[in-house]
């Protein structure tokens, strides 16, 4: 308590560089949550995403085995980002791995909750693990934009430094995520402080986006997110993660078909962000050309307000791949970004 008291304090004495941006309610009432979260900062309520607590003395060895990451020499307080993949080297789900002094959080996407607990799960056979499903007792609410740092201040909340590092606050913990690609931090709480939390941010006058918001901004600024661009029908080279590969570390799930794929380059397309002179969305699977070739598959598309015209994340063939190639929807023009 006795740093949230100081935190505050220094929040206080920056109040005047800070509270014009946030507090001023003229501009909030002309100000939706999409442009709050390109231009400035928004919340976000993540309390779907998946929690999954794993203890025991094997903890990192086991999830060191089962991900695509470094897990192993991660200290308490660090992260990582990973894929989880099947022997044929496809892609069964993404997670940030967070490291805590007696046990690691496994934070995923809602719809892989309870995939990723019962693949873990069917590999501890000898192992001292435990895992536990938090999710129904674990609130996400993101506070995310450019100016999320600044948001945190107002709450008197730290903001840790390196990505997918987290600290510990008076609510809970901050760690250092984002789902839009404009930067930001997850606050992970308990379910009983969710209103109050809540309340510390309309305070501050940190406005609320919607998920909607969100898969725009995170479309424009080419993020994906697994279940919708990243399936497992996807390679992990094809999805341009390679954040999520650690290529030094020993033997893991998948590993072999990595490999392969880096040492040969054999991959046939990869994911990019388009933009398409159009204010219609094309429907996920449509096919685009260069000329008369087959270039690319669009995997989502939004319209954007801020350039006028559709984005879209597509995985385009490699040939086509470099930013600047021209690609068409039925006759109108597009650009591999």
């Amino acid at each position: 308590m006795a740093w949230h008291q100081s935190a505050a304090g220094a929040a206080h004495a920056r109040s005047f560089y800070i509270r014009p941006r946030f507090l001023d309610t003229t501009s909030m009432t002309s100000t939706s949550g999409y442009t709050a979260l390109r231009e400035h900062a928004a919340w976000l309520d993540l309390s779907g995403r998946g929690k999954i607590r794993a203890t025991g003395e094997d903890r990192a060895r086991l999830l060191h085995a089962m991900t695509t990451n470094q897990v192993e020499t991660l200290q308490p307080g660090e992260g990582c980002y990973a894929f989880f993949l099947n022997a044929q080297g496809r892609i069964l789900a993404d997670v940030n791995l967070l490291c805590f002094e007696d046990h690691f959080l496994l934070d995923t996407e809602p719809e892989t909750r309870t995939k990723v607990y019962e693949h873990l799960d069917r590999y501890i056979i000898a192992d001292d693990v435990t895992l536990e499903d938090q999710t129904d007792r674990i609130v996400t609410l993101a506070v995310e934009g450019p100016s999320a740092a600044a948001a945190l201040a107002e709450l008197g909340a730290p903001a840790p430094e390196a990505p997918y590092s987290s600290v510990p606050w008076s609510y809970g913990t901050v760690a250092r995520l984002d789902t839009t690609g404009r930067g930001g931090f997850f606050l992970m709480i308990p379910m009983d402080e969710k209103t109050a939390v809540t309340a510390l941010l309309t305070k501050a006058g940190v406005p609320a986006a919607t998920a909607e918001d969100a898969r725009i901004v995170r479309i424009e600024n080419g993020r994906p997110r697994f279940g919708e661009e990243i399936t497992e029908r996807y390679l992990v080279q094809e999805t341009g993660q390679l954040q999520a590969v650690n290529f030094n570390k020993g033997c893991y799930l998948g590993q072999e078909i990595v490999e392969r794929v880096r040492s040969r380059a054999q991959i046939h397309r990869v994911l990019r962000r388009l933009e398409i002179d159009t204010s219609e969305p094309p429907a996920a699977g449509t096919k685009l050309k260069s000329g008369d070739a087959d270039a690319a598959e669009i995997a989502s598309a939004v319209f954007s307000p801020a350039l006028g015209k559709t984005v879209a994340l597509a995985y385009v063939r490699t040939q086509f791949a470099e930013p600047g190639t021209g690609i068409a929807l039925d006759g109108i023009s597009g650009i591999v970004v």
